[in-house]
């Protein structure tokens, strides 16, 4: 799939972590309109996202959203997210009034330390078959 032909709004994760993966899963049980689709930060899609949008590879350490074409990472792109997912969630939007580089600060704890805290799987996550119709790429 070109990425130009994305849909509005996609997230890009980490398809190996999995605090990355569980994110994945409250996302789909709590975003009740479909809007959000999602594609592994390791697949091709991941990676011709992030070189179109000139991101280095270290921001496959990072949560992307491509949201009708601007990209947001780390700490914004979660609680942009956020904002838009069903019941308490939303509220987690009230932490953009923290200035950014306190989120990200605390974002990049989390990241440098994902693996270690809630470990790492040999392969990416595949979706439930109800789910797989919003997975837009597998790993490549």
């Amino acid at each position: 799939m070109a990425t130009a032909s994305l849909p509005s709004h996609v997230v890009l994760f980490d398809g190996v972590c999995n605090l990355c993966q569980r994110s994945v899963q409250i996302i789909l049980a709590n975003d009740t309109q479909g809007l959000f689709h999602f594609a592994s930060l390791q697949s091709t899609l991941g990676l011709q996202v992030l070189q179109q949008h000139g991101l280095a590879a270290e921001h496959l350490k990072t949560f992307v959203l491509v949201e009708n074409g601007q990209v947001y990472t780390r700490s914004t792109a979660a609680l942009r997210v956020a904002a838009q997912l069903k019941g308490a969630w939303r509220w987690l939007r009230v932490l953009m009034l923290v200035p950014r580089p306190i989120r990200d600060a605390v974002y990049n704890l989390v990241a440098r330390n994902r693996y270690r805290w809630f470990g790492k799987k040999e392969a990416c996550w595949l979706p439930r078959p109800e789910w797989r119709h919003r997975f837009i790429d597998q790993a490549g």
